[in-house]
């Protein structure tokens, strides 16, 4: 499923048309964000003064720099989809970004613990789209119609930039979200939607750290109100959904600076089917 650009064809030509005016990125400002990024350096705010859309603009540029160093985007995340993360960075609404093919890695894998500028965890979830037809739905149980696989996912952003630069909506759009590295657990197929829309509803989501002290609790409700709205938010924002996309659903609870996660992290989904767990350690 490579893409050269994280949006759809007509989004993407409006969003580089309005690459010309505003507050988009140059090239200049892209190259240097590229730099600080792949060198886990901080950097300058992106868009600051600007608008989503000029963030969206930002966004699709950074993409196809970062492409040929992370892989192709292989699926999106809608962030800031929780009470907790929405406060924290006085948003309306969620925002939206995407994955890269490379920064996906297995459940039990070992990263740095100084693994982005600014590290964070957070307990997600991953939704496996298996029709395009969800393309046209309109509530989450149309949504798990077209859904083949859970995945659990504890996600790994990087704020990115430095100290005393405006962390937005609109800051946060223009880097896609933080995507840093990502890990994942093993696939829970999608059986029978009915029952898999109920559980995600009524799960428990549980975030703890390496040595099991619990960091976070949260309903599946904590999400938009139930996970798969996530992806109709997305929906709603022009992206185009193919078979094989994964959709990032966003945090369940806060995000975790690595320190309190004393060497590592599990996520356990309580009310899924077999409770899965996802975990990770930092080295």
């Amino acid at each position: 499923m490579p893409k050269t650009l994280c949006y759809p064809a007509a989004l993407a030509v409006a969003l580089w048309s309005h690459c010309a005016v505003a507050d988009c990125a140059s090239d200049a400002q892209v190259a240097r964000f590229v730099q600080d990024y792949l060198q886990n350096t901080p950097t300058p705010a992106l868009s600051a003064g600007g608008t989503i859309e000029d963030a969206l603009c930002t966004q699709a540029k950074i993409v196809s720099a970062l492409e040929p160093h992370l892989g192709p985007v292989v699926g999106y995340k809608a962030g800031l989809t929780s009470t907790a993360a929405q406060e924290r960075f006085s948003a309306s609404e969620p925002v939206q970004g995407v994955l890269y093919r490379d920064l996906m890695l297995p459940d039990g894998a070992t990263v740095p613990s100084n693994w982005g500028a600014r590290p964070v965890f957070e307990a997600d979830l991953i939704l496996v789209v298996g029709d395009a037809a969800i393309n046209q739905a309109a509530t989450p149980a149309e949504v798990l119609e077209n859904i083949t696989a859970i995945r659990p996912f504890i996600e790994l952003p990087d704020l990115t930039y430095a100290k005393g630069e405006p962390i937005t909506p609109v800051t946060l759009t223009a880097i896609g979200v933080a995507p840093k590295l990502g890990v994942l657990g093993s696939e829970i197929p999608v059986v029978d939607s009915t029952e898999m829309t109920q559980a995600l509803a009524e799960m428990t989501v549980t975030l703890s750290a390496g040595d099991g002290e619990v960091l976070a609790r949260a309903p599946g409700t904590a999400v938009l109100d139930h996970p798969a709205n996530a992806a109709l938010w997305l929906i709603s924002k022009g992206i185009e959904f193919q078979p094989g996309d994964l959709i990032s659903v966003g945090s369940f609870g806060p995000l975790v600076p690595p320190a309190k996660g004393k060497g590592g992290a599990s996520v356990t989904y309580e009310g899924l089917p077999s409770d899965p767990t996802v975990s990770v350690v930092f080295d």
